[in-house]
């Protein structure tokens, strides 16, 4: 069986703007040290989340940008939890890649009751607002 063809006027085609497809390699932090380095750095609270922004030295990885992402028990049970990840993840996959810096680690922290209910365009926007933010304070 052969999938339907696209339709060539572009009539359900999706808008907006799609993320660069690989202009930044993106990691995940999975260690607890990194996390913990992280919330030792530079941060700023957002009405969605809070972002911590961390340099690495030159012997980590200077061309590879991390993004580490943690929803405490005050933000729900493990569906609310879940679902305020999976938003942050989205964010982070579009905005990251064109506002991020290399070498650079940001972790995301979700908010109770804004992290899974706000907007999803206001939250791509706080993101960049952030970065910006923590940019201009520690270039």
């Amino acid at each position: 069986m052969t999938p339907p063809e696209a339709p060539q006027d572009g009539s359900i085609a999706a808008t907006g703007h799609p993320p660069p497809a690989v202009s930044l390699r993106l990691e995940t932090l999975r260690k607890r040290a990194d996390f913990l380095a992280a919330a030792r750095a530079a941060h700023t609270a957002m009405p969605g989340f809070v972002l911590q922004m961390r340099p690495r030295r030159a012997d980590e990885e200077p061309e590879v940008t991390r993004v580490g992402f943690t929803c405490s028990k005050k933000v729900g049970n493990a569906v609310a939890r879940n679902r305020a990840k999976r938003r942050l993840r989205e964010i982070a996959r579009r905005v990251l890649p064109a506002h991020g810096h290399p070498g650079t680690d940001y972790v995301l922290i979700g908010r109770k009751n804004t992290t899974a209910t706000r907007p999803f365009e206001t939250l791509q926007a706080d993101l960049i607002a952030a970065l910006e933010k923590l940019h201009q304070a520690h270039p």
